[in-house]
């Protein structure tokens, strides 16, 4: 028997529909993955099975295959377990296959079945928007993260048998808390606020006409003068992010797995200060599995190179294009990556 689920992935900063089948057919035991899952994914087979068994479900007999569409896009990280587990209960009728068509699922699962959080799932969930769904069943450690979504239904389990419960009719869906239409941050008790900066005229002056005009700043003074001080005061007199800008930038932070222990929007403009030992990759973003370097999490907000002649000549020349163009734009084997960079430069030297 043949069952279909839906989960959701990320190519560069955009979610995409990734559909799950499931099937079963005679023969000698076995479950395969296919679709280029990578390793983590490919661990998957071992923790749906020891998840289906210890949540009380029957786990499909025969040979197993699960495949993963679109097959020519690598899919990663663990957060299909849940859509890919949903998928297999529905080949003999333990949930509703109708019933699960509906339906996005996203959540890593642990032996016991429970549900643990997954990075990205802001992007994916508005990509999945975008392609016509609205229903979905995802972590409660992703609660916050999800809500700042409009115009869907949202389904915060604890385990496998919640989401079960859930397609038979029995969940509750999640009534989200109310927002301000604006968002309320203090930027200035972020990252320090310049009206304590006693002194230095001339260099308030010219933070106040960089953010104003939206410049690029370079201090130079001899050590222990403040220009780190001076540089981390900048965000704090920047305008207030509008609540797309703080939309993306909270997309950028949940890709890269630090959106933080709230998950919830990103309100302050990122301030980011690498170590002038950083690489290429940590600086423009990259890897095997392709995630935002510093100067993508310092999108709409502000990045400090301190001590800049120390910053090899190789790792300064790449910054031309984000400097130019806003986006940085990452090739690799499995395809071509753009993440949003439209950052304030400001850079410290010793005279």
């Amino acid at each position: 028997m043949l069952s279909r689920a839906f989960s959701a992935a990320m190519h560069g900063i955009d979610g995409y529909i990734v559909g799950i089948e499931a099937d079963s057919s005679a023969g000698t035991p076995a479950f395969a993955i296919v679709g280029l899952p990578d390793r983590a994914l490919g661990e998957s087979r071992d923790r749906v099975r020891a998840a289906i068994f210890n949540s009380g479900f029957a786990f499909p007999a025969g040979r197993l295959l699960v495949n993963l569409s679109p097959a020519d896009l690598r899919k990663e990280g663990p957060g299909f377990d849940l859509a890919i587990a949903l998928a297999l209960l529905a080949i003999d009728e333990q949930i509703s296959p109708a019933e699960l068509r509906g339906f996005i699922a996203l959540g890593e699962l642990a032996l016991d079945g429970s549900l643990r959080p997954v990075t990205g799932l802001l992007p994916m969930l508005l990509g999945a928007k975008n392609a016509g769904f609205t229903s979905f069943l995802i972590p409660r450690g992703n609660i916050d993260e999800a809500s700042l979504i409009d115009g869907i239904e949202l389904y915060a389990l604890d385990s496998l048998a919640d989401a079960v419960a859930t397609l038979a009719g029995n969940g509750q869906r999640w009534r989200k808390r109310s927002r301000p239409p604006e968002l309320q941050r203090d930027d200035a008790a972020a990252h320090g606020d310049l009206a304590d900066v006693r002194g230095q005229l001339a260099s308030k002056r010219a933070l106040e006409i960089a953010a104003a005009g939206g410049h690029n700043l370079l201090f130079v003074g001899p050590p222990g003068c403040g220009k780190t001080m001076l540089a981390r005061r900048l965000p704090g007199i920047l305008p207030p992010m509008t609540l797309n800008e703080a939309l993306d930038v909270t997309k950028i932070y949940s890709i890269a797995g630090v959106l933080g222990s709230e998950r919830g929007i990103v309100r302050v403009r990122p301030f980011r200060f690498p170590h002038h030992t950083i690489s290429h990759v940590a600086l423009v973003g990259g890897g095997t599995n392709a995630r935002p370097g510093e100067i993508s999490l310092a999108h709409n907000g502000v990045l400090f190179l301190d001590e800049l002649p120390e910053f090899s000549r190789s790792t300064i020349e790449v910054l031309r294009q984000p400097l130019e163009e806003g986006i940085v734009t990452i090739a690799r084997a499995a395809g071509s990556f753009c993440y949003p960079a439209h950052f304030q430069l400001v850079a410290s030297m010793n005279p």
